[in-house]
């Protein structure tokens, strides 16, 4: 039997790290918030319920799994899961929107520092690309030990930022059931329940490789399980309260790029300059692992070789970040691979219950042969 070491600085890291990679541009803009969730009003909430438990199962398997299997490379987590044929689909597929999301990162990023300093998008593309890139060149375990100590700060901004915009409109909250849908939202989905198993759908995408490597890394299966519990709780409540900061101020938010920096720019000036390094903060947390995923897939991150694809993948990646509106990036690649993402989940659902019947199985034998002896 494993001896159940757990550390809890390594919890609190796993956790940040869980938190961090999902923050990115999407939530730290409240763009993302904004079309999966404050768009469809009440039942939106719901969707964040729906949310905080499906990712307990998936942060829970995908960051155990990772432990149990030490697998070579952590995407051979979609194998494990999905058989060799579909699994190798998940596996390309997945590099694929990963690296399409690095994109969204970069464009999120250039519509901050516009929005907020009035500075060329280019500028904050640019510096983001700058920083992902440095930041991968040192390896995962730099990685999981930045991005897990700026995830909490980050949610705990956000709450904080959420809670005070409700406490400033009370009233807007009250009446924006009633206003949604005369203001026309860009939505992920056609019904709350299905943008929340697309949002849960796209994050599984991401999440899969990255946690089934930190897995491996973990002293014992329950300090794996801990780290991804107390992540999963901390980003569903950070999505609930901005959620509903944003429905409280629907109205002056609708239509905005960055929704988060109205909110933070309408309590007070200030708060909306620090917000803004906020924002950058958590697509910087999200866009570092993305970029890890795609360059190491393909080469050993301690060779010159990765090095170098790392930052031609950062250059293509900036280059086509600040082409493209960074609203219409988040609808267009989040809600397309988040259907994708949906069959992946359901063949997770499928292995969980036939790795279940098994063990039941072989628990019921082993008793038979005990009682016979």
């Amino acid at each position: 039997m494993e001896k159940q070491i757990v550390s809890k600085s390594k919890v609190i890291s796993f956790a940040g790290a869980f938190i961090a990679f999902l923050i990115g541009s999407g939530f730290a803009t409240g763009q993302e918030v904004l079309q999966y969730f404050t768009s469809y009003g009440y039942f939106g909430m719901a969707g964040v319920l729906v949310v905080y438990l499906l990712f307990l199962y998936v942060g829970i398997n995908f960051i155990t799994v990772g432990h149990e299997q030490n697998f070579p490379k952590g995407s051979d987590i979609f194998r494990y899961y999905c058989g060799k044929s579909l699994g190798t689909f998940f596996d390309y597929f997945s590099i694929i929107f990963i690296y399409m999301s690095f994109v969204v990162m970069i464009a999120g990023a250039g519509a901050t520092i516009n929005q907020q300093y009035g500075f060329n998008l280019s500028v904050g593309g640019i510096l983001m690309g700058i920083l992902a890139a440095g930041t991968v060149i040192f390896g995962l375990g730099k990685i999981v030990d930045v991005i897990g100590k700026i995830g909490p700060i980050i949610v705990v901004m956000s709450i904080f930022l959420g809670m005070a915009s409700i406490f400033k409109n009370p009233e807007g909250l009250a009446q924006a059931n009633n206003i949604i849908p005369k203001l026309n939202l860009m939505k992920a989905s056609s019904n709350w329940f299905f943008a929340a198993g697309s949002y849960v759908g796209f994050c599984m995408l991401w999440l899969a490789s990255f946690m089934a490597s930190m897995g491996a890394t973990a002293n014992s299966k329950a300090e794996a399980k801990l780290g991804a519990i107390y992540g999963a709780t901390g980003f569903s409540l950070a999505v609930l309260i901005v959620a509903l900061g944003l429905m409280a101020n629907i109205e002056q938010v609708a239509g905005t790029m960055i929704p988060s920096l109205y909110l933070a720019s309408n309590i007070h000036p200030v708060l909306s300059t620090i917000f803004s390094i906020i924002i950058v903060a958590g697509i910087y947390t999200t866009a570092v692992p993305l970029l890890w995923s795609v360059s190491s897939r393909f080469l050993n991150e301690k060779t010159i070789k990765f090095k170098v694809l790392t930052m031609v993948l950062s250059t293509i990646g900036v280059f086509v970040g600040l082409k493209i509106p960074f609203n219409k990036l988040v609808n267009i690649v989040y809600v397309i691979n988040g259907y994708v993402g949906i069959l992946l989940l359901v063949l997770m659902f499928v292995k969980t219950l036939k790795t279940q019947n098994f063990s039941v199985k072989t628990k019921s034998s082993t008793l038979k042969i005990d009682s016979e002896i």
